[in-house]
């Protein structure tokens, strides 16, 4: 169904608009339905990017900075998320011995299995979602999006606007 049709625009949309429209009710989509496979182990989305980042330092803790960095969701609330891993016993918090104002956090074997558990479920989840395309067209939407996403990422960093600060304060 066209994206005219989805959001039932009654005015013709240019081609840009389309396309933002697009990727923006896709996403929504996507979030949806994985948000449908966590539901049952109590987890957002965040947290398991969290518990992904984790399990990826294999062994060795994370501070808070290098989980922020890898977040998919740049915008993340890291100290919160990691505030209900702990309640759920899936992650630990530590202060680092060699500067303790660092928080060092490590997965537990408890979050270790959760991942286990989910990884089939995520890859079933993630097949069905792409079934419908074939591994041609998988990787060129994967081309565009990638171009897409580093273009974004390039014009982010070129106009960035510099804070001004007046007296210690943020304008």
């Amino acid at each position: 169904m066209k994206i005219e049709d989805e959001i039932k625009s009654t005015v013709e949309l240019n081609l840009s608009k389309k396309i933002i429209l697009n990727i923006m009710y896709t996403q929504n989509i996507l979030s949806e339905k994985f948000n449908e496979v966590l539901k049952p182990y109590d987890l957002s989305g965040e947290q398991y990017n969290v518990l992904r980042i984790l399990r990826g330092q294999k062994g060795n803790p994370a501070n808070m900075c290098v989980i922020q960095e890898r977040m998919i969701a740049k915008t993340s609330n890291t100290t919160r998320l990691v505030d209900k891993l702990l309640l759920k016993e899936l992650v630990t918090r530590n202060v680092c011995p060699d500067n303790r104002r660092k928080i060092e956090v490590l997965i537990t074997q408890k979050g270790l299995d959760v991942l286990s558990e989910l990884d089939p479920k995520v890859i079933e989840h993630e097949n069905a979602l792409t079934s419908n395309l074939n591994t041609e067209e998988l990787e060129q939407l994967n081309t565009l999006l990638e171009k897409y996403r580093n273009q974004q990422q390039h014009h982010e960093q070129v106009y960035r606007k510099p804070k001004l600060e007046i007296r210690n304060k943020e304008i």
